[in-house]
C-alpha cells in the first residue's frame, strides 16, 4: 500500500472539484461531498468507510466505464457500496493512482451528472 496522507489528499481532491463550475461542498453522510450547483452529488470523499480500509472517492459514472476502469486496473478501482447500482465508481487514492487519472474521474462525474446546459456553457468536453 502506498503511504497517502488523508488532509492532502482531501486538499487535492477540493482544488479539482471546486475549479469545475458552479460546484461546493459540504458534509453529507459524516464525509465531505461535492455538489453541482448545491443539489446534485458527483463526488464523495471516503477515509476507511465503515471500516474498508481504504482511502478513496466514489465518483458518478457510467456502468460502462466502470466496468472497464475495474476490469482494467482492479487496484485502482472498484464498485463502492450504496451508489454502485447506480454506476458510480470508486477510487482508490492509497494506491498510487496518478493525479492526472483522479483529475479525469473526477471530471468525467462532473459530466456525468451536470445538466446539459452548464456543461455547454462551461465548454467541457466529453471524451468521445
Amino acid at each position: 500500500m502506498v503511504k497517502t496522507s488523508v488532509r492532502s489528499s482531501l486538499t487535492r481532491v477540493r482544488e479539482i472539484c471546486l475549479s469545475l463550475p458552479e460546484t461546493s461542498e459540504r458534509l453529507s453522510h459524516g464525509a465531505p461531498n461535492f455538489f453541482i450547483r448545491g443539489k446534485r452529488s458527483f463526488v464523495t470523499f471516503m477515509d476507511n468507510h465503515h471500516g474498508d480500509g481504504r482511502l478513496a472517492l466514489w465518483c458518478a459514472s457510467s456502468a460502462e466505464i466502470r466496468g472497464m476502469l475495474i476490469k482494467a486496473q482492479p487496484r485502482h478501482y472498484f464498485v463502492p457500496p450504496y451508489v454502485g447500482y447506480l454506476g458510480w465508481i470508486g477510487v482508490r487514492l492509497d494506491q498510487g493512482l496518478g493525479w492526472d487519472n483522479i483529475a479525469g474521474v473526477i471530471e468525467d462525474a462532473y459530466l456525468t451528472v451536470g445538466p446539459k446546459k452548464l456543461i455547454e456553457a462551461a465548454k467541457i468536453d466529453r471524451p468521445e
